[in-house]
C-alpha cells in the first residue's frame, strides 16, 4: 500500500511535493540543527557535572586526609617513642600527603599546616591540621579554579 502524494501550491502557481508526514525539507534542516544545538548543551552539560563530582571528590579525600593526618598527632603525642610536636611537623605531613595520593592530583601542589594551638602535644591539648590544594580542573575553562581548603582538630590521648 502506498502512501498518497499531495501536492500543494508553491510560489508562483507551482505545485510542491508534500512529504507524507506534511513536513518539507527546510523543516528536516531546522531539526538537525536543533539535534545539534541540543548535543552540544548536552555533552557540555556531562563535562560540567563530570569536573563537579571530581571536584567534590578530591574535597572529600583532601578532607579525610586532614582527619587522617589529626589523628596520627593525636596517637602520637609526647608520651611515646616517636612524638609528633610542635618541633617536627613533617610526620604528619607525610601522613596527609600519603593519604591524599588518592585524590588522583599532584600533591606536591598540597599545602599541610599542621598545628599545636595550645602551644605543645601533650594531652590534653588540641592539634589542627589545614590542608589547602589550588583545584586543577581536568577540562580547562576560562572560569578560575577554585581552592579546597580543609581544617581538622582534635585533642592528644597520650
Amino acid at each position: 500500500m502506498s502512501l498518497p502524494v499531495r501536492r500543494k501550491a508553491g510560489v508562483l502557481g507551482r505545485s510542491v511535493v508534500g512529504l507524507p508526514g506534511g513536513k518539507r525539507g527546510s523543516e528536516r534542516g531546522a531539526a538537525q540543527v536543533e539535534f545539534a544545538l541540543v548535543i552540544l548543551f548536552t555533552v557540555v552539560l556531562m563535562f560540567w557535572v563530570i569536573e563537579m563530582m571530581s571536584l567534590v571528590y578530591t574535597y572529600t579525600v583532601l578532607s579525610d586526609a586532614a582527619k587522617e593526618g589529626v589523628r596520627y598527632a593525636i596517637v602520637h603525642g609526647s608520651d611515646v617513642a616517636s612524638p609528633s610536636g610542635p618541633a617536627d611537623y613533617t610526620a604528619v605531613q607525610t601522613v596527609v600527603k600519603n593519604y591524599a595520593k588518592l585524590s588522583l592530583h599532584d600533591v606536591s601542589a598540597i599545602t599541610v599546616t599542621p598545628s599545636y594551638p595550645d602551644g605543645d602535644n601533650e594531652a590534653p591539648h588540641r592539634v589542627k591540621v589545614i590542608v589547602t590544594y589550588a583545584y586543577k580542573p581536568y577540562i580547562k575553562l576560562p572560569l578560575t579554579s577554585p581552592t579546597i581548603n580543609t581544617v581538622a582538630e582534635g585533642r592528644i590521648n597520650y
